[in-house]
């Protein structure tokens, strides 16, 4: 899906690491969310209280998700992250993401 259709869009951007990582939240009609966002070369720790599927739109990163080894993920892949859990990421080139929430 290229496009999302008959959605609001929160105004304020979230912010992290000194703004080398931002999104923006996506609300649909029926409840749910998505961030679309922007990560900058760096390496970060996220935590989430939902599980989460982040979808690479465009870049080059490394992933450590928890109890995993390392691995590479470019555009046009996506993996999911466990509710409650963290993660670790090494950008390695600008990276165009969309992470969807999905509730227990």
């Amino acid at each position: 899906m290229s496009q999302f259709d008959n959605v609001s869009v929160v105004k304020a951007a979230n912010i992290y690491f000194d703004g080398k990582v931002t999104s923006r939240t996506v609300k649909f009609a029926d409840g749910t969310r998505k961030t679309l966002g922007i990560m900058l070369p760096g390496d970060y720790r996220f935590g989430t209280e939902e599980k989460e599927i982040m979808e690479i739109i465009a870049g080059e990163m490394k992933v450590k998700l928890p109890g995993a080894d390392w691995q590479n993920i470019q555009g046009g892949q996506s993996f999911e992250v466990p509710a409650n859990a963290s993660f670790e990421l090494q950008i390695l080139s600008a990276v165009d993401y969309c992470c969807s929430y999905i509730a227990a």
